[in-house]
C-alpha cells in the first residue's frame, strides 16, 4: 500500500513545483520511494519530477481521460511509500465544459482516487486573509479534503504567526513556513519553466530546495496527513495507438514536448522507437516507418534548424514514401517559414505550406478536440482526438487541407485545424488520449 498526496494551491506560480520537488527529494533522502504526477496537460512539470525522485512522472488529466486510464496510469505508484500528485493553477480551476472524466481541475484527481490537499499558499500582501482563502478552498467542495497548508514565502516572524493563528482558529493544520528565498527559485521562459534537461544544476537545486523545506516544514506531519491508498486494478490501459511499428522521434532541446505516458503507450503497444536530433543535424532513421517531431521551441533555434541540411534533406526523403507527423513545433518545422522573434524569417522544411511567425506573438492555450478530416499517423479519418494547445506563434499561412475540424473546451471551432499534404501532417494541439 502506499499514501497519496495532491499538492496544491489558490493560483498559479505560488511554489506549487518547488514544494513538491523538495518533498520528493527530502523523502527519497530518508530512504522512501517516491512516485509523482502531474494533474493537467503541463508537459514540463513530470521531468523535474522524475529529476527529484529518480522515477518516471506522467500526466493525468480529467478532460482528456476516462478514469479508467488515471487508474492505470497511477498504478505504477503501487510499490512506492509515498505518492504525490501535483496540481495545475488554482485548486478548482478547469474548463467550463466538463471532458471524459472531469474539467481539467486538481480537484478532480483528488476527489476520484481520494488522496487529501496539502494546500501551497503565499501570503504575501496579506495575513489572516490566507486563512479565509484556505477555508473557501476547504470547503467549496464537499468530496475534495484538506490535509492542511504551507505557507510560501513569508516575509517575518511577525507575519507567520499571525497567518498561523488565523489557520489555527478555523481548525487547519499548518505543516510549515517558507521564508522567501530566491536561490531556489526555478528558471523560467514564455512556455513555462526552463525543462529539466536544460538545466546542469538542476539535481543541485532540488537538493537546496530540499535542504530548505527540511528546515520549515514537518515533513513526518504531512506523511501522517496522506491517504493510505491501495490502487484498484484498471479495465483497461493506456488509450493512444502508436503511429507506426518503428518510430523515428525527434528529440533535443527543439523538440522535446511530449507527454511521456504517450511514448509508453507506444512502446506497450509494440511500437520501437529511436531517436534523432535535428539541432545535430541528425535525419530520421531510414529503417522507421513514420517520423515524428513533438513541439518544443524550434523558434529558438530556428536559424540552427534551417542551416541542418542533412536533417532536413532527410525528413523530405522520408516524407517521399513514409508518414511525418509534427505536433505544435514539429508542425512549424514542417512548413514553409518561421519567423523568429527578432524578426528574422527563417525557412522550414517545406513539407506543409504552413508559415509561422513568433515576433507577432499571441497566446494559444485550451484543450482541444479534434475530429480527422483525413488520416494522420495512427489515426484513420473521423476519429476523435482529445489534446492541449499552448503556443506563441501566429499563423501567417495555412494554405494546405485541413487535417481536422478542431474545437476547444467550450465547443467553439478554431482557426488552427492542422494541416495534410502528401505524407506530411501537422496539428498545433499536443495529443493526450484518443476520445473513446
Amino acid at each position: 500500500m502506499s499514501a497519496g498526496l495532491v499538492i496544491s494551491a489558490p493560483a498559479s506560480g505560488v511554489g506549487k513545483t518547488t514544494l513538491t520537488l523538495a518533498l520528493a527529494r527530502a523523502w527519497r533522502h530518508r530512504g522512501l520511494n517516491v512516485q509523482c504526477f502531474k494533474s493537467g496537460p503541463d508537459y514540463i512539470d513530470p521531468a523535474f519530477h522524475a529529476a527529484a525522485t529518480g522515477r518516471a512522472s506522467v500526466n493525468v488529466d480529467s478532460w482528456a481521460m476516462d478514469r479508467a486510464t488515471i487508474e492505470h496510469l497511477v498504478s505504477r505508484g503501487t510499490d512506492a511509500d509515498i505518492v504525490l500528485a501535483e496540481g495545475s493553477m488554482g485548486l478548482f480551476d478547469g474548463v467550463a465544459a466538463r471532458g471524459v472524466s472531469g474539467t481539467g481541475a486538481t480537484a478532480d484527481i483528488a476527489e476520484m482516487l481520494g488522496w487529501p490537499v496539502v494546500l501551497v499558499i503565499d501570503p504575501s500582501g496579506q495575513a489572516q486573509t490566507a486563512a479565509a482563502i484556505a477555508a473557501g478552498l476547504r470547503d467549496y467542495r464537499p468530496g475534495v479534503r484538506l490535509a492542511g497548508v504551507v505557507l510560501n514565502r513569508v516575509a517575518s516572524l511577525r507575519h507567520e504567526d499571525l497567518v498561523r493563528r488565523a489557520l489555527h482558529d478555523i481548525g487547519i493544520p499548518v505543516f510549515g513556513a517558507l521564508p522567501r528565498h530566491a536561490e531556489i527559485s526555478l528558471p523560467k521562459r514564455h512556455l513555462g519553466l526552463v525543462q529539466a534537461e536544460e538545466q546542469a544544476e538542476i539535481g543541485k537545486l532540488i537538493d537546496e530546495a530540499a535542504r530548505f523545506v527540511v528546515e520549515h516544514v514537518d515533513l513526518d506531519a504531512v506523511l501522517r496527513a496522506a491517504a493510505v491508498w491501495s490502487p484498484q486494478a484498471a479495465a483497461n490501459g493506456l488509450n493512444v495507438t502508436p503511429p507506426g511499428q518503428r518510430i523515428a522521434l525527434a528529440r533535443d532541446a527543439a523538440f522535446s514536448f511530449v507527454y511521456p505516458h504517450v511514448l509508453e503507450a507506444w512502446r506497450a503497444a509494440g511500437a520501437e522507437i529511436s531517436t534523432f536530433s535535428p539541432l545535430a543535424d541528425e535525419a530520421p532513421d531510414a529503417s522507421a516507418d513514420v517520423c515524428w517531431l513533438p513541439g518544443g521551441y524550434p523558434e529558438l533555434h530556428a536559424g540552427k534548424i534551417a542551416a541542418s541540411a542533412h536533417f532536413c534533406g532527410g525528413l523530405r526523403a522520408f516524407a517521399e514514401t513514409r508518414p511525418v507527423h509534427g505536433e505544435c513545433g514539429g508542425y512549424m518545422v514542417l512548413g514553409t517559414a518561421l519567423t523568429d522573434a527578432d524578426g528574422v524569417r527563417h525557412g522550414m522544411t517545406g513539407l506543409l505550406g504552413l508559415e509561422t511567425s513568433f515576433a507577432k506573438r499571441r497566446m494559444h492555450l485550451g484543450y482541444r478536440l479534434a475530429a480527422l478530416a483525413a488520416p494522420m499517423p495512427g489515426h484513420q479519418a473521423g476519429a476523435r482526438l482529445r489534446g492541449h494547445e499552448f503556443h506563441y506563434s501566429t499563423i501567417v499561412a495555412q494554405p494546405d487541407t485541413p487535417l481536422a475540424v478542431v474545437h476547444d473546451a467550450t465547443g467553439a471551432v478554431i482557426a488552427e485545424t492542422g494541416s495534410r499534404r502528401g505524407q506530411a501532417t501537422g496539428t498545433f494541439f499536443h495529443l493526450i488520449a484518443e476520445d473513446r
